[in-house]
């Protein structure tokens, strides 16, 4: 489905500029390098929670921690937050591959 953005003339110069790719090329690549980016985002989330853990999700899940802290509001929350980032690395991840037939980079 195509899709077209009309962007104001403020942008149109700096697109150009910064790209030196036509507008269809230049928007693949932003839509990749964003998806690379919030990735990157992920990884490090899950990185964070791995050592302040000193394990990983399997292994939190596993041994019960929320359980063990007495249901702690912060512990609760690491959980669903770390839950949501692997499940956002592993969509990425597929997004990327099927995207991999555009990537410039």
């Amino acid at each position: 489905m195509p899709v077209s953005v009309k962007l104001p003339s403020e942008f149109q110069g700096i697109y150009q500029n910064l790209f030196k790719k036509n507008p269809e090329e230049s928007t693949i690549q932003l839509v990749i390098n964003e998806l690379r980016r919030r990735l990157a985002e992920y990884k490090l989330m899950d990185k964070t929670f791995r050592d302040w853990y000193k394990m990983d999700f399997d292994e939190f899940k596993k041994k019960r921690v929320v359980e063990k802290s007495g249901h702690s509001f912060q512990v609760e929350e690491d959980f669903c937050d770390w839950e949501l980032v692997l499940d956002g690395i592993k969509t990425i991840t597929k997004e990327l591959k099927k995207l991999a037939k555009y990537s410039l980079s």
